[in-house]
């Protein structure tokens, strides 16, 4: 048979590379890693200098900001890469708040045992409401996320036993192995930065990989990663449940920093500011999920000690940054790094 110099594709070998010169795409590599190592670095020197000042309480906030970069990071999985808008991902931290705060009522304190069933009940819902939510697209995406999460929101509600509305105060932090080294504010800051760290590395693993490139050619052009082979529906499922379980982890964290859990864990506005995070640090980045989630928190922090009036401030600064820091807080590092090498 003649050669018609067209190819049809008969398996999923290969997946198509995104249209970037590899020296380009090797230097936004490298000043990802880098940016992500200098970071992290600086997370866990920071103690030292907050102690040296006689200011440890800053520790705690610190804490949080790691815990929501967590969030953060597992939302950018599905929206920078999958352009998933979700409204309904906070769901997923309260799932595995109120998971360590039931297993803890009934006997169950270790964090070994609390840890695998957050992630079961966070799958298990991301697989149920994505499989629901991924038959539509655009707008209507967002709006069935948000109605799954305002449905998870106000069945947490309704659990008058485990606290309804009012929410539930934890008696102690969960144990690690039967210790109790969580307890302490300086052992559970670094538990929760080697997490963040391993979980950074992971999501950056997952989004090199043939599987990442999918999802993100998926992003671009679905019908055509569809015409090559590819299920764009199970591909992002995948990943749907992929950043449930993260952001679970994140909510298993966050009960234990605050000793407390509640309904508002998952509300709209939650994942409204999770959103926010992303897009300050950048899309499609990770990196800049853990350096929005960092400014939001610092500014969520400091802003009420200026003025009683602080929310308006906060909301000229959101317009501020979207304005003028297109592509999110890592583009402008990129830049300036550009700058530099010049």
């Amino acid at each position: 048979m003649a050669e018609t110099g067209i190819q049809t594709p008969t398996s999923h070998a290969a997946v198509p590379e995104l249209p970037v010169a590899s020296a380009e795409a090797g230097r936004y590599q490298r000043l990802r890693l880098f940016t992500a190592i200098a970071l992290f670095a600086l997370f866990a020197l920071a103690p030292l200098a907050f102690n040296l000042i006689g200011e440890p309480f800053f520790v705690d906030i610190l804490t949080r900001i790691m815990i929501f970069a967590i969030a953060a990071m597992s939302l950018d999985l599905i929206l920078g890469y999958g352009a998933l808008v979700s409204f309904g991902h906070a769901a997923f931290v309260g799932i595995g708040a109120y998971a360590v705060a039931i297993a803890a009522t009934h006997g169950v304190n270790d964090l070994v045992l609390q840890v695998p069933i957050a992630l079961l009940a966070a799958g298990l819902f991301a697989l149920v409401t994505g499989a629901i939510s991924l038959r539509t697209t655009g707008v209507y995406f967002i709006m069935i996320t948000l109605a799954f999460g305002q449905m998870a929101y106000f069945f947490m509600v309704s659990l008058s036993a485990y606290g309804g509305d009012d929410g539930l105060t934890l008696q102690r932090r969960s144990f690690l192995l039967g210790t109790n080294l969580l307890a302490d504010r300086m052992a559970f800051f670094y538990f929760v930065l080697v997490v963040l760290v391993g979980l950074y590395f992971l999501a950056n693993a997952i989004v090199a990989s043939r599987f990442g490139r999918v999802l993100t050619g998926t992003r671009e052009n679905p019908i055509r990663m569809q015409a090559i082979g590819f299920s764009p529906f199970r591909y992002q499922l995948t990943a749907y449940v992929i950043a449930g379980l993260i952001a679970a982890i994140a909510g298993v964290l966050l009960a234990n920093q605050a000793e407390f859990v509640s309904p508002a864990y998952m509300s709209w506005q939650r994942s409204g500011e999770l959103i926010a995070m992303v897009l300050f640090g950048g899309l499609g980045s990770l990196v800049g999920a853990v350096l929005g989630a960092t400014v939001f928190i610092l500014l969520e922090e400091w802003l009420p000690a200026l003025s009683e009036h602080w929310k308006l401030a906060f909301g000229a600064i959101i317009v501020l940054l979207v304005l003028f820091t297109r592509g999110g807080l890592f583009e402008l590092v990129r830049r300036l790094a550009g700058e530099v090498r010049k």
